[in-house]
């Protein structure tokens, strides 16, 4: 007879999830990885002004450097009137997921918009870029029995994380290098069913993909390509179509990923591809399927502000010029300033601890909000700020960080560039 004591339970072992807890987060803070999250505001129609409640009574000024709102377009009149607009017509939320009450007149523009913008027959929206990536990726291999997927060694976590809950075989290529790629792609069984994951912009080394090049390789090993534009749709290309339209090659890609909350200002990921292809991923996809839709005020907003940078390039070289502005004075001082060709400005610092240090020091001393980029973001020993200056950023500005991080640098006793 049973008296009570559960069966294999043992009385002697028991587990100290608390401990356990504990001891997670103490290995962040011992590895210098310990993530901590500013708490700000930023001052409608003056971005990058902003104001931080960290660490004092009240608010303080400071001036943001490390947004992905690339373009300002969050502070835009006509986005900020578009979603006042349907607030005020239509109400907050979505009311479900897209078959389920969400679906509305904003998002099935939004999704031509979309499409248009990479020249593609459909769009399909998701509530982030992570979800868009994560979902499609794993959702297409899935239903190509026996694929392999080819991915950048350097490709975001999202993309990563669809390769994996994929299920499928995964082959990793070295960051830009099509001598690898290609002789990963001649290895691979002819009748496999193949698809490369790649980016156009990788935004932690601030360079650039050869799109041309690795349709190449795909058309002459019959494989599919994603490409990942997160971080170049708005900001390149004559209507803000990102690389692929800039280098004229977005006709020979398969899928197009980019997402609605950097250079667009606002929330949310998409995919633009072949009508078959969007519904295939629009009927199989948990992710999108079971995800409440994003609220049609997200969408006015986001639907303004592609309409805008189709038709203004003015944002684009400005912010171009702010870059090229900074990395010169960066470099001009001295500084370990990572020179590329795009839009983002990488500081090497090389030590998560010292990385977090310089960023404590710039907010509390100068007003200068920049967060520091570890691992896993970047790979160990190659910790780093990144600076996204803007539209908004003045020389001014500009000078003031150059002149912060210059005497930080000798505070600190940090190497310069060679």
């Amino acid at each position: 007879m049973s008296d009570g004591t559960p069966l294999h339970q043992s009385t002697d072992v028991r587990v100290d999830y608390s401990r356990v807890f504990t001891q997670a987060i103490d290995r962040l803070h011992a590895e210098g990885r310990y993530r901590v999250f500013i708490d700000i505001l930023r001052n409608k129609g003056s971005f990058p002004n902003a104001r931080c409640f960290a660490g004092h009574n009240g608010p303080k000024p400071i001036t943001v450097w490390c947004s992905n709102d690339y373009l300002s377009m969050g502070q835009h009149p006509k986005v900020i009137a578009a979603m006042e607009e349907a607030l005020h017509d239509v109400g907050a939320g979505s009311g479900g997921t897209r078959n389920i009450g969400g679906n509305t007149h904003y998002h099935v523009d939004l999704e031509a918009e979309l499409a248009d913008l990479h020249d593609k027959e459909a769009a399909l929206l998701f509530t982030s870029g992570y979800v868009s990536n994560e979902a499609t990726l794993a959702t297409i291999a899935k239903i190509l029995p026996g694929c392999i997927i080819f991915s950048d060694e350097l490709n975001h976590a999202s993309m990563i994380a669809g390769i994996r809950h994929s299920g499928c075989e995964k082959r990793v290529f070295r960051h830009n290098d099509l001598t690898h790629l290609e002789s990963l792609l001649a290895e691979a069984d002819p009748a496999a069913p193949k698809l490369i994951a790649f980016e156009s912009v990788y935004s932690m080394e601030a360079d650039v993909a050869p799109i041309a090049a690795i349709c190449d390789l795909a058309d002459r090993y019959n494989a599919l390509t994603y490409l990942d534009e997160v971080h170049a749709v708005g900001m390149y290309g004559g209507r803000g179509g990102g690389i692929s339209e800039r280098d004229d090659v977005a006709g020979r890609l398969t899928i197009i990923e980019g997402t609605l909350g950097k250079a667009f200002g606002v929330m949310g990921g998409y995919i633009a591809a072949s009508r078959t292809i969007i519904d295939v991923i629009r009927s199989y996809a948990p992710g999108f399927i079971f995800t409440t839709s994003l609220s049609p005020v997200l969408v006015a907003g986001v639907l303004a502000s592609v309409r805008h940078l189709k038709q203004s390039s003015v944002e684009r070289e400005e912010q171009q010029a702010s870059a090229t502005v900074l990395k010169a004075m960066l470099s001009e001082a001295g500084l370990p300033v990572m020179l590329g060709e795009t839009h983002i400005v990488p500081v090497m610092v090389g030590d998560p601890v010292k990385a977090k240090k310089i960023s404590d020091i710039l907010l509390a001393e100068y007003g200068v909000y920049v967060q520091p980029i570890n691992y896993p973001t970047v790979p160990r020993g190659t910790e780093r700020l990144r600076f996204t200056p803007g539209p908004t950023h003045t020389p001014a500005m500009m000078r003031e960080l150059t002149g912060a991080l210059v005497e930080i640098w000798g505070r600190l006793e940090l190497r310069k560039a060679a």
